[in-house]
């Protein structure tokens, strides 16, 4: 009985925080600037609406970019229009058409290997759809001037380790050597076993790919590449693939850029069902804890009454 509540109490928040997100679409559209900027995101049908209030919001307090969108396949004619209208006539990349190399197709390996590719002429911008900007976002317009890769943290103390550090912290036979162990955790278990030789002294941040900057320029896909090749080595193809190694391969990209920036937490954070802190400026609501109470459907509707304000 409690399943049957607990889905029916998730559909009605779903159909709220829809309700509540249609609203983006009254407000001013998004007029790009070629200035070197990329806000890019993967995205598809279901997130349409979503996706409008993270890209939007965020171009709003940056006042910089352009937009750039992966179509994960799903996207409609009307969808397009919609985006079109409401970002100034973004590009769309469809999936099918990017090439992964050595690295597995799917979860979200197609997203961070076009990055990696766009960033050879632009400061790229990874945005997931389940975010919202809700204040300044100066740390970000400082890396971009510093030309300064970031990340959101993963954890409130997450930091940059060496890959024996990182390995330190955790258990082989609990990880590595279980063939059921979540990916990431395998693989950070193991990285004091991978060799990376265009790297001396490799670093890792557990980090969230759910929000990064990539500086302009940087090795594009060799480090990716590289890590990926050996991951695949550790822990074989098919636990490789799964749902969560793009997010350690991005975490290895940013934590080996010159001097990368971990943004502040108090600031930039995940949801975790704690409360929206009042200085909160950007807030991933991650899948988990997304519907629990009513953070995201008020972070959303302070988000497009603000947008509402700047027309």
């Amino acid at each position: 009985m409690n399943r049957i509540v607990n889905k029916l109490n998730l559909l009605w928040k779903e159909r709220a925080h829809r309700a509540t997100a249609r609203a983006v679409l009254d407000t001013p559209a998004v007029i790009p600037a070629d200035d070197g900027v990329v806000l890019f995101s993967m995205i598809g049908t279901r997130v349409l609406l979503p996706y409008l209030v993270a890209v939007k919001s965020l171009h709003a307090r940056l006042g910089k970019g352009r937009i750039v969108i992966l179509d994960d396949g799903t996207l409609t004619d009307a969808d397009r229009a919609i985006l079109a209208a409401q970002l100034g006539q973004p590009p769309i990349v469809p999936i099918a058409d990017v090439d992964t190399g050595p690295c597995p197709r799917g979860g979200t390996w197609e997203r961070l290997l076009t990055i990696l590719d766009l960033r050879a002429n632009d400061y790229v911008i990874q945005l997931d759809s389940d975010t919202v900007t809700l204040g300044d976002v100066s740390e970000i317009a400082a890396a971009i001037a510093e030309n300064r890769s970031f990340t959101l943290r993963g954890d409130p103390d997450s930091e940059l380790l060496s890959f024996a550090e990182m390995a330190g912290r955790t258990d082989d036979e609990a990880f590595l050597f279980n063939p059921d162990a979540h990916v990431q955790g395998a693989i950070e278990c193991g990285l004091d076993r991978v060799s990376l030789p265009m790297r001396e002294n490799p670093l890792y941040v557990r980090g969230c790919s759910g929000f990064a900057g990539f500086a302009r320029g940087g090795d594009g896909r060799a480090l990716a590449e590289a890590f990926s090749r050996e991951a695949d080595r550790l822990l074989g193809a098919e636990r490789w693939a799964r749902w969560g190694s793009e997010q350690v391969t991005s975490n290895i990209v940013i934590a080996n850029e010159p001097d990368p920036l971990l943004l502040p937490y108090d600031h930039y954070l995940n949801f975790w069902d704690k409360g929206v802190p009042a200085d909160a400026r950007f807030v991933h609501f991650i899948g988990s804890y997304r519907y629990s109470g009513r953070a995201y459907i008020d972070a959303t509707r302070a988000a497009v009454a603000a947008l509402g304000r700047t027309a």
